[in-house]
């Protein structure tokens, strides 16, 4: 171990923070290096002097860089100072070992005052026995206010909601109010709107910041407030609560349960983290992956890719029977098996395009009647365009290549016709696998590449053996 990191001061370690990000804004492998050395040479007052300073999402990202056992030994070294909420910050692969670790008691301490959202966040991974140990070691209105929760479904509204809002009664004044923020000690630290409710918490309006702040102090709350309302069911998707925001420009919404009661709100940095994880699990789920992160083990990750693998192994023994029906056509041809993997590889990837726009406009609710007959004739139109231009290029190269123009037109056919299966096929297989509640983004790969493989060589090999009389 370097000597410079065994004798640097705590002003030296503190002045450290600053160079915490390189220039490519990753963890600067000086910084991490220096607090290793600390972690290991014992020295917690310094280790705490680098790591107060910085955000909870940037502990999150220092936590990830290191291994395992150091990990565990920097939540144990600062004790009270950790932050529990850089727990929300990193993989859940790295969060739930974490948690494995560290005794119920210590995890129910980090939690008591985090907010809704982040508590919810990490309780959510432990095995329910922990889970109710650690909820009973938090104080009562905490304890209820995190169990309702935990109650409502996985990656809903109510799940993401902060318990914490301002809800006043509409026989109020702007001044009242105004008294009742100043005085009243048990407010959310961060508000955007303020909610009146009647006394069973039925939301009547809101009144946003920027309105309320300049209204005189005598403005009666009623005459304020905004009764267009837009609210979240805590039960619903959370997917389509930031859909909600997207449409609206909303920075703030309220939630509400089954009898319309006022129970959380959502804020925009809450549906910033669903936008990214919704998008990052489409994109997994596009390839295959699953919930797959980069922290997982080797074991884990083998897991989770396996099960995908075995079913493109059998949509590839189908692609490889419609080849075995020509094989005497290609015995007595063989620049047909040069040219085969040429139509099947354009299919497949002008199928994954369409593939990828339907998804998305899917997930989007994007795809009403009229727009997807739009959209299945404009694919049809691109995959026979497409076709022709790319038909017309490979027509030529294997004109020149070969030295047969027939063999060149016979491609340049099946290329057209595996074009227009593509884009059509592209749109109809998600389209028909959302039909029956199935998740498009999940096997619509597979599907849409078979089906191009397919048609990719059953046109070319069929093509080719009737216009040589192979056959």
């Amino acid at each position: 171990m370097s000597t410079d990191f065994e004798t640097a001061s705590g002003a030296e370690a503190g002045e450290e923070t600053n160079a915490f990000r390189d220039i490519e804004d990753r963890i600067s492998p000086l910084w991490l290096e220096r607090l290793r050395a600390y972690l290991a040479a014992g020295r917690n007052e310094d280790v705490a002097t680098v790591i107060e300073p910085l955000h909870a999402a940037d502990v999150g990202d220092v936590l990830e860089s290191l291994d395992a056992d150091e990990r565990l030994h920097l939540v144990r070294v600062l004790g009270d100072r950790f932050d529990y909420s850089a727990l929300t910050e990193v993989d859940e692969s790295v969060r739930i070992e974490l948690m494995e670790e560290l005794p119920n008691a210590e995890i129910a301490r980090g939690v008591s005052g985090l907010d809704n959202d982040d508590a919810v966040a990490i309780l959510e991974d432990l095995e329910q026995v922990d889970r109710d140990e650690v909820l009973a070691k938090l104080p009562t209105f905490e304890r209820l206010s995190l169990k309702r929760s935990l109650d409502f479904p996985e990656d809903s509204a109510g799940r993401r909601m902060q318990t914490d809002f301002i809800a006043i009664p509409p026989f109020w004044s702007v001044g009242q109010t105004i008294d009742y923020l100043r005085t009243e000690p048990d407010l959310p630290d961060e508000f955007y709107q303020i909610y009146v409710v009647d006394a069973s918490y039925q939301v009547l309006g809101t009144i946003p910041l920027d309105k309320f702040l300049r209204a005189q102090r005598a403005a009666s709350i009623e005459e304020l407030m905004n009764t267009n309302l837009v609210l979240v069911d805590a039960n619903e998707d959370q997917e389509e609560a930031a859909r909600d925001f997207e449409r609206y420009d909303l920075v703030e919404v309220g939630v509400v349960d089954e009898s319309r009661r006022l129970v959380g709100v959502l804020t925009i940095d809450d549906i910033v983290d669903v936008i990214h994880e919704e998008a990052d699990e489409d994109i997994k789920l596009l390839a295959g992956v699953g919930d797959e992160d980069i922290s997982d083990t080797t074991v884990d990750t083998v897991r989770s890719r396996v099960p995908w693998l075995v079913i493109n192994l059998f949509a590839a023994v189908c692609v490889s029977m419609v080849i075995g029906l020509f094989d005497a056509t290609i015995e007595q041809m063989v620049s047909l098996a040069v040219l085969m993997p040429i139509v099947a590889s354009m299919g497949g990837n002008a199928g994954t395009q369409t593939m990828t726009v339907t998804v998305r406009a899917l997930a989007m609710r994007e795809l009403d009647g009229r727009r997807l007959r739009r959209l299945v004739t404009r694919e049809v139109i691109v995959g026979f365009a497409n076709g022709v231009i790319f038909a017309i290029l490979i027509g030529l190269v294997t004109w020149l290549r070969f030295q047969n123009p027939e063999l060149g037109v016979v491609i340049g056919m099946a290329m057209v016709i595996n074009m227009i299966v593509a884009g059509t096929m592209g749109i109809l297989v998600p389209v028909t696998l959302d039909k029956f509640k199935a998740d498009p983004a999940i096997a619509s790969a597979v599907f849409v590449t078979t089906i191009t493989d397919v048609v990719g060589f059953f046109a070319f090999l069929g093509i080719a053996g009737l216009w040589f009389g192979l056959f």
